[in-house]
């Protein structure tokens, strides 16, 4: 136990601060948003001894919290991370200091219902990543899903009412199958810990149901192709930060289920399945690269850019499964420290890229490329920074997002040269859409009178832009801080992934 409740303070505030902006209302959104500001900024600086006080070297759960809750069904309020988690909540607790920035002058309808909506999104996010009791770890999960319902229905596009509807019913959906697994595992086993639920032994036929249970929910919410349709939608219409929000951390709670739940609980189905999951992985690199290379809508098109992004993530995943079972440890670590790695940078990438669009749909309320042209001439500190961005989605060397996709790339030519073949491919496709569509937006004569009227990034964007920026160019030059945080974790994991569950088979116990 540590002294300072630090995970659960990172939960709880946030969502204390938002009950308290609902009970202030909008009378005084000024005040609303201060408070907002004042609540993201707090929980970001609780990030701080987190950081600080993680030990490196061991894959122990660090800052555990443990409590009763329901003792009756031996479920229990239990949290701790490990660097899997660690990263993703400071990345979670940072994305959303940017997200009240970004709406402080553009949130015009009910701003403080729209700051604490947000604010509980991000203590659920929280919850997700530190929670320790698999039905805990639902509850969070689910949770979730409900401020994010009402972002995009009330302050989305002219057609959110259909994207909404269809985000929660695809994700709520695969969500049921993932608690059918969960229930089956705790009575089994007598418990909801995910720490016992790692060391069931179980036949092959439970391991590929409750690894096909798991693939339903984490597939969804990654997303992975086939049920991939849902985030366009979602993305178009949503307001901006519910897009960077999308974009940076709830696609990534798909992935972290993975290396929480499928990979280690279901070993020997996961290396078994391993062929399919890194074909599903390729087609979302490769074809749905292609289907970004056609979009007009500028979001569209990066959220289409984000599935592809993604796929290289689970390709990483399972690549260092099949490595791993074939004897190649140094190699299988290689990819699942790049897949991780690609997991957080993608995270401020993506966020950035949605907030430029955003800046720029806030003044000409269009997101079609074809509406723009010639940006540069009137915003060149914009263009700059969205040439950064553009140039890390297309994995240019120096920033984050070449690292993890080198390393995954490096890790498929040990398992198949025609992997690594067509995961390279990304890195041309990536460069496609991302450069194409800033040269339409950016370059080129001015498009039309109201792209000349256009007015410069102002102080509180460039600071956003700034953050953004340095994290991206921080984790391209220098991604050790981030790999030395993770690698204890990814061996350990990868040691429980040699290790059969299969009740016959022997286990030396090196998996805590």
């Amino acid at each position: 136990m540590t002294e300072l409740p630090l995970l659960s303070l990172l939960i709880w505030v946030p969502i204390i601060g938002a009950f308290a902006l609902l009970l202030l209302g909008d009378k005084n959104p000024g005040l609303s948003k201060t408070i907002a500001l004042l609540v993201s900024v707090g929980t970001l600086l609780l990030c701080v001894p987190l950081y600080t006080g993680f030990v490196t070297g061991t894959a122990e759960m660090q800052f555990v919290e443990f409590a009763k809750w329901v003792p009756s069904l031996n479920i229990n309020y239990s949290l701790g991370v490990d660097g899997f988690s660690m990263p993703l909540i400071i990345l979670t607790s940072f994305s959303m200091v940017l997200v009240v920035i970004a709406g402080w002058d553009v949130i015009q309808k009910r701003p403080g219902q729209y700051m604490a909506a947000f604010l509980i999104m991000e203590g659920l996010m929280n919850g997700v990543f530190a929670s320790l009791d698999s039905i805990l770890f639902y509850v969070f999960w689910e949770g979730m899903l409900i401020p994010m319902f009402l972002i995009i229905g009330i302050w989305g596009g002219p057609n959110r009412v259909y994207a909404t509807i269809k985000f929660f019913l695809y994700t709520f959906l695969g969500s049921v199958f993932m608690l059918l697994a969960l229930i089956y595992m705790g009575v089994i086993g007598d418990s909801f810990a995910i720490a016992d639920m790692q060391q069931l032994s179980l036949p092959m036929e439970a391991q590929t149901l409750i690894f096909f249970a798991f693939l339903i929910a984490f597939a969804v919410k990654v997303p992975m192709f086939p049920v991939h349709t849902w985030l366009p939608d979602a993305h178009v219409e949503a307001p901006t930060g519910g897009s960077v929000i999308l974009a940076a951390i709830m696609l990534k709670m798909g992935t972290y289920g993975f290396i929480r739940f499928s990979l280690p609980i279901t070993p020997d189905a996961a290396t078994e399945y391993a062929f399919l999951m890194i074909v599903l992985s390729l087609i979302a690199v490769v074809y749905i690269g292609l289907v970004a290379l056609v979009q007009e809508d500028m979001k569209k098109l990066i959220a289409y850019s984000s599935i592809a992004h993604m796929g290289f993530v689970t390709l990483g995943f399972f690549i260092a499964m099949g490595l791993m079972s074939s004897d190649h440890q140094m190699a299988a670590e290689l990819g699942m420290q790049g897949a991780l790695i690609q997991m957080i940078s993608h995270g401020f990438i993506s966020a950035a890229l949605f907030l430029c669009v955003g800046v720029l749909y806030d003044r000409l309320h269009s997101r079609n490329i074809s509406d723009y042209g010639g940006v540069a001439n009137t915003m060149p500190k914009f263009a700059a920074f969205f040439m950064l961005f553009a140039m890390a989605n297309s994995g240019l060397p120096g920033t984050s997002g070449f690292v993890g996709e080198f390393m995954v790339i490096l890790a498929a030519f040990q398992a198949n040269f025609w992997y690594a073949f067509l995961a390279g491919a990304t890195l041309i496709l990536g460069a496609a859409y991302s450069l194409w569509m800033y040269k339409r937006v950016i370059f080129g004569d001015v498009g039309n009178d109201k792209v000349a009227e256009l007015e410069d990034i102002n102080m509180r964007e460039t600071i956003v832009f700034i953050a953004l920026a340095i994290m991206v160019l921080g984790f391209g030059l220098y991604p050790a801080p981030l790999v030395e945080i993770m690698d204890a974790s990814v061996v350990n994991l990868l040691e429980c992934g040699l290790q059969s569950k299969l009740p016959d088979a022997v286990v030396s116990g090196v998996c805590s």
